[in-house]
């Protein structure tokens, strides 16, 4: 099925410092599946094409005020290690949004996201229905987590989902390797960042 770029959202999920760089809360438990794929910099190159070819760009960043009072006052599992290594706290550098992918002009920040899945606490289904858009491209953190609980409603809610296989990262191989294998074409059309550029470009 071609890619109509005015139908299209690239919605990038928690590419933030805490997970990607250097000194982030999170970013050891990730660095080695994001350096064993290159995601950021497939990343960057899916994004240049997005805008090249005229596609909706999208950020949606997970952010809690100091304190966590957003969610309960016991979280447990993926939350739980948020709160207890300080993440995401609005304001902070872990926080931001990596300079390799800051959001441009023209670009739009989907806002709310406290949870995994990205349709759950924020606009951004409001915001794809009423630009007509309905194919979402994801890529982001955490393969087998955020990005696979949004591909999930994605695919729910009738959108035509693309997850890029190399422009996601999970906290091991193993975990990684499984959603991509088994979940992901269960809820998707999984590629590579270039096969997306190459259908992109061929469309």
């Amino acid at each position: 099925m071609p890619i109509d770029p005015t139908t299209t959202a690239v919605v990038l999920i928690e590419y933030q410092n805490d997970f990607t760089s250097e000194g982030g809360a999170l970013h050891g438990a990730v660095e080695g599946v994001m350096t064993k794929n290159g995601m950021l910099s497939n990343t960057a190159g899916v994004v240049d094409a997005a805008r090249r070819a005229g596609v909706t760009v999208m950020h949606a960043p997970i952010t809690f005020h100091e304190g966590y009072n957003e969610i309960s006052s016991h979280p447990y599992g993926i939350l739980k290690g948020v709160v207890d290594g300080n993440a995401f706290v609005k304001g902070t550098w872990g926080a931001a949004i990596v300079d390799e992918l800051a959001p441009q002009e023209g670009d739009i920040v989907i806002e709310g996201k406290r949870g995994l899945d990205t349709f759950a606490s924020t606009n951004l289904d409001f915001i794809l229905r009423s630009k007509g858009i309905n194919t979402i491209v994801l890529g982001g953190f955490l393969t087998n987590c955020c990005v696979e609980s949004t591909m999930r409603s994605g695919y729910e809610n009738g959108y035509q989902v693309i997850t890029l296989n190399d422009c996601v990262a999970a906290t091991s191989i193993e975990e990684h390797d499984n959603a991509l294998a088994y979940d992901y074409p269960m809820f998707s059309r999984p590629m590579s960042s270039a096969e997306f550029i190459y259908e992109l470009e061929a469309s």
